[in-house]
């Protein structure tokens, strides 16, 4: 695969976070390795930390980084995915393999040889997909409700993906956040991080063309999960429905060491809307699973 710029001119004019920095104008490092580069910003100081972000919202886990329950303890690794904000983007499909083996790399660039790692939705799937392919890196996983594709997605998604073949990104994103966040999900995100619906739009190529496919493309059932030996939290928040419920059952069934979370006071956004909430119950299941 090789570097390709942006994918449109209309998409590049949509992106409203300049280059080096986030929604919120913090600024990010890069690293460069194995023929990409990625953005990338450490906070805290401690036992590391690392959080993945799903396709659809770049910067969700940025209230994360304000929260003293992690940062006084932890060392909180976040970056850009390949294809998203400044990091390389790359042409034509990308596997779940492939960005396992980029956020390894990553953290052995940063001398981060073992850390707890953090996913949500579709990420919380490239979690277990890391700690399947690197398992001495991985000391723990917390999985936000995860997108186990051995449960089917809400009819939304599929409809989300059909508008954006259609060229109606705007409309796609909102028919697919209101399926999986719920009809109030804008005000929760504009209220939490400014613009983040903008930096949907500009990425939207990205998580329909290339991280959804890639999400279904990954196999993971039971033999998989038999390899998981980590510890592993699955957070749910207080009323999903009955499909990341029906997701989080199979997981408790699955996986030999795995334990549950619910988090009150969220929607899907569980990190966007309860960042206390997430920042404690992350930091109490990491202190009961210390790297040693």
């Amino acid at each position: 695969m090789k570097a390709i710029p942006f994918l449109s001119l209309a998409v590049a004019l949509l992106v409203l976070t300049p280059r080096g920095g986030n929604a919120q104008g913090a600024a990010l490092k890069r690293a460069a390795f194995d023929g990409v580069e990625l953005e990338y910003e450490l906070r805290g100081a401690g036992p590391a930390v690392v959080l993945l972000h799903n396709g659809a919202g770049v910067d969700w886990f940025r209230p994360l980084l304000d929260e003293s329950a992690l940062t006084k303890r932890y060392r909180l690794l976040s970056y850009r995915r390949v294809g998203f904000g400044g990091s390389s983007k790359l042409a034509g499909p990308i596997s779940f393999a492939q960005e396992a083996a980029h956020c390894r790399s990553l953290m052995r660039h940063l001398k981060i040889e073992r850390a707890h790692v953090v996913g949500h939705s579709s990420s919380g799937m490239l979690a277990l997909k890391l700690a399947l392919d690197a398992p001495d890196a991985v000391q723990s996983l917390a999985l936000l409700e995860p997108a186990l594709m051995a449960v089917p997605s809400p009819p939304q998604v599929l409809e989300a993906l059909q508008l954006h073949r259609a060229g109606e990104t705007a409309r796609a994103l909102d028919v697919f956040f209101r399926g999986t966040c719920g009809p109030d999900y804008r005000a929760a995100l504009d209220k939490a991080l400014p613009r983040t619906f903008d930096e949907a739009m500009a990425h939207a190529d990205r998580f329909f063309g290339q991280e959804l496919p890639a999400l279904r493309q990954l196999s993971f059932g039971p033999e998989e999960a038999k390899r998981i030996t980590q510890p592993v939290l699955v957070v749910l928040w207080e009323k999903t429905g009955p499909k990341h419920r029906e997701r989080r059952d199979l997981l408790l069934a699955w996986l030999p060491n795995v334990e549950p979370f619910v988090l009150p006071k969220a929607s899907h956004l569980l990190h966007v809307e309860n960042p206390r909430g997430m920042a404690k119950g992350l930091a109490a299941f990491f202190a009961r699973h210390a790297i040693r």
